[in-house]
């Protein structure tokens, strides 16, 4: 009798310990490709994360839409999904997307199908050529996607290799995205405003509007709303160089900045830092109280008529690597020292 209680012992410990192990072997981050819709999906903890899209209706791929651990959506709906009190400016602001507005004089931020057929030569887009890599997994999940930049003829610029890494735990999310460009031409960066990577958020983490604007009525239609009526936007930017809001953070160079703000009662910190061996380290802030918060390490005079003219060249087969983090907190808001740690990781 003896015997069989400790053989049975042994049974079921063998059978917890098989069980436990198993449940750590199962990927808590996923990524679904989807050929079809033109997009992958990235889930954490069972809840949609992000998705990368690349429908043939938009002039470059993006993320969108962007959640919280908690499920709350932080990225502006228009165009693509458009929502009740959004602004209904910058179609081209998408989601988080990477691009650049002077490119051998080439636009590739604006681009959009709001362009008319006339005036589109002055643009470029970014054609999603190949997803390289989808990769799952306990800790992070991986896609890796090749892209090109291309002119108005379609003639390639740029060769573009992106990584994303996924992660985060708890009320957390962490995107770091890697971008390696390849000249096909020999390529001139010019000095701009418009760049690099960029998020456009939802209405509630925009800072408070003065200005009458027009926005999307509960119908969907386009709505003239006064100054009084537009104070839905209560989000404020905060740099690494301990500047606050928009009108004290724009322009000006930071190892990070973040947006702090409320939605449906819940406190959102969104952060975007940069890395080190960037070109252009720190990046200028390019961030806007309707809801753009872009950083730029290629935009110097741009930003500031008494700095010194920003000129970045590529001769043909010659590459550049940008890296840059996207850390989206729920519950809290980012602190100082959080955010110094994130990036030195």
């Amino acid at each position: 009798m003896k015997t069989i209680i400790i053989k049975s012992i042994l049974f079921v410990s063998a059978t917890v310990f098989s069980i436990c192990c198993s449940a750590q072997g199962t990927d808590r981050i996923t990524l679904n490709s989807d050929t079809v819709n033109r997009k992958v999906d990235v889930i954490i903890d069972g809840k949609i994360f992000t998705s990368y899209i690349y429908p043939k209706n938009m002039e470059k791929p993006a993320l969108f839409p962007i959640y919280t651990a908690s499920g709350t959506v932080i990225t502006r709906g228009f165009p693509l999904n458009p929502q009740p009190n959004e602004r209904i400016d910058h179609p081209s602001q998408v989601g988080l997307w990477f691009n650049f507005g002077d490119v051998n004089g080439i636009d590739f931020w604006n681009n959009s199908n709001s362009i008319p057929s006339d005036k589109k030569s002055k643009y470029g887009s970014i054609i999603h050529r190949k997803i390289l890599v989808t990769k799952g997994g306990e800790k992070r999940g991986v896609l890796e996607t090749a892209s090109d930049w291309v002119d108005s003829k379609g003639n390639i610029i740029l060769k573009d290799k992106t990584k994303f890494v996924f992660s985060g735990e708890g009320s957390r999310r962490i995107i770091r995205h890697t971008k390696i460009l390849t000249a096909q031409v020999p390529v001139v960066f010019n000095d701009s405003q418009d760049g690099l990577i960029a998020i456009r958020v939802c209405k509630s983490l925009e800072e408070y509007s003065r200005q009458p604007e027009i926005l999307f009525d509960q119908d969907g239609n386009p709505t003239d709303v006064s100054v009084t009526d537009n104070n839905t936007g209560r989000g404020f930017y905060h740099s690494s160089e301990g500047n606050y809001k928009e009108s004290h953070v724009w322009g000006k160079k930071a190892a990070w900045v973040c947006l702090y703000g409320t939605v449906n009662d819940e406190n959102i910190s969104i952060a975007i830092i940069d890395n080190k061996d960037n070109p252009g380290y720190p990046a200028r802030a390019h961030t806007k109280s309707y809801g753009l918060f872009a950083i730029n390490n290629l935009g110097n005079q741009a930003f500031d008529k008494n700095a010194p003219l920003s000129t970045l060249e590529l001769k043909k087969g010659e590459t550049i690597k940008f890296t840059h983090t996207i850390v989206i907190q729920n519950g809290h808001f980012l602190t100082d020292d959080e955010l110094n740690t994130l990036g030195e990781k």
